[in-house]
């Protein structure tokens, strides 16, 4: 992560994202919408109330990650990672080899900053050319030491020589450390930078293992297209989130982002004014505004689908707390980062989806060396009860496992 865990992308302290908002206008009366309608429209956006909505095969990747607009990034592989779990919850057949297909092969996915480091549509890369053109890596900890001549070295040699890991290089001198997380090596952290601003791009993973390449020689570019402006930006930041929450607020809009709120805020008051966005009351959301698009009030989805889901704690259902606590009464916490006697569900405890429900919350981990899914810890959530939840969720429980030793088979 740049510049540590709770780094804010210069992108989004820039001066145009910090404008007043204008005087209030009187604001139209919102349209009451049930908890239970709510968790339907966003289940349906996230394409979780259907069995397998991006259909099969390789190209269901490249569909499953640009409905959702970004698959996050991370590190830990208690289980497999967050990545291809997100997409196997939405691809039953999904295969890691399908999204490292899409991103070193057919070049449809590229990896960049959202809130987190992520998969992104590469159709969509325009609207992060700005945030690459804008990028100060002067301004944080791991980058402030980086030389000129530390980026054109490993920018030459790339150029010179072909994509590049950090295995590749064996000639640097180790360095201390400015940052828990940062690299002894200068040229990783000039390879991060030069990611980072753009001159570069990730070409290929191997778990963690990441190589880069020249951002024009890895998409075939003969010139870089071009850049969204602010504006644009804007608009494609509340599409996505409208495509892929159905009922949006300025903080689902804007998680983790927060500079981003006056501009967004003024585009929502523009698009109610126009008809475009209607603005709800979502029951138990007190002074909380939220807002959908008039044709899904029009098309609320049915709630009678009862998929069951083991869900990823980075899942996009999840990942947001407040808005998961409010839409299904659950309030997850990643107690990776707890300490182990204050753990309750346990240190990767993962949220299990029936229906429109979170029944369960269960703690597992991989053996790898054994062969098999270890349950840790297992709690019942809310109305979720083994006569009435457990043969479901054993059966999903027995299809991640296969998930799980498949993955394993092959090189992460």
């Amino acid at each position: 992560m740049p510049g540590g865990p709770f780094c804010i992308h210069p992108f989004y302290l820039h001066s145009a994202f910090m404008t007043r908002r204008p005087a209030t206008r009187r604001k139209k009366k919102p349209v009451p919408l049930s908890q239970g309608a709510a968790r339907a429209i966003w289940l349906h956006a996230q394409r979780l109330d259907t069995e397998a909505p991006f259909g099969a095969g390789p190209q269901a990747t490249r569909f499953a990650v640009e409905h959702l607009g970004y698959v996050q990034i991370d590190t830990i592989n208690v289980i497999e990672r967050c990545h291809h779990h997100i997409l196997w919850s939405r691809i039953p057949t999904y295969q890691r080899a399908d999204l490292h297909r899409a991103q070193s092969v057919d070049k449809s996915v590229f990896e960049y900053w959202t809130h987190a480091l992520s998969y992104i549509p590469t159709k969509d890369i325009r609207f992060f050319l700005p945030a690459m053109k804008g990028y100060d890596g002067a301004s944080h900890n791991w980058y402030k030491s980086v030389t000129p001549a530390e980026m054109r070295k490993v920018v030459s040699r790339i150029r010179r020589d072909g994509p590049l890991s950090i295995r590749d290089i064996d000639d640097d001198v180790l360095v201390e450390k400015d940052h828990a997380w940062a690299s002894r090596k200068p040229s990783k952290r000039a390879l991060q930078l030069a990611f980072f601003t753009g001159r570069l791009a990730i070409s290929e993973r191997h778990g963690m293992v990441k190589s880069y390449e020249l951002i024009e020689r890895h998409f075939g570019w003969d010139r870089r297209p071009r850049p969204a402006s602010e504006r644009q930006v804007d608009a494609y930041m509340l599409d996505r989130a409208l495509r892929s929450q159905g009922v949006v607020s300025l903080d689902s809009v804007c998680h983790l982002q927060a500079a981003r709120k006056p501009r967004i805020a003024e585009l929502i008051d523009r698009r109610v004014r126009a008809r475009k966005l209607v603005p709800v009351a979502i029951e138990g959301a007190g002074k909380s505004e939220h807002w959908v698009a008039p044709e899904t009030l029009e098309t609320l989805p049915a709630a009678d689908a009862r998929p069951v889901h083991i869900l990823s704690p980075f899942d996009p259902l999840i990942i947001q707390r407040k808005r998961l606590k409010l839409f299904f009464g659950y309030d997850h916490v990643f107690e990776a980062y707890v300490p182990k006697d204050k753990r309750r569900f346990g240190y990767f405890a993962l949220p299990v989806l029936y229906g429109d429900e979170i029944v369960a919350a269960i703690d597992m981990k991989t053996d790898r060396d054994n062969a098999k899914l270890l349950i840790q810890q297992w709690h019942w959530i809310g109305r979720g009860e083994k006569g009435a939840h457990g043969d479901e969720i054993e059966e999903t429980l027995h299809r991640f496992e296969k998930f799980q030793l498949a993955a394993t088979s092959a090189d992460d």
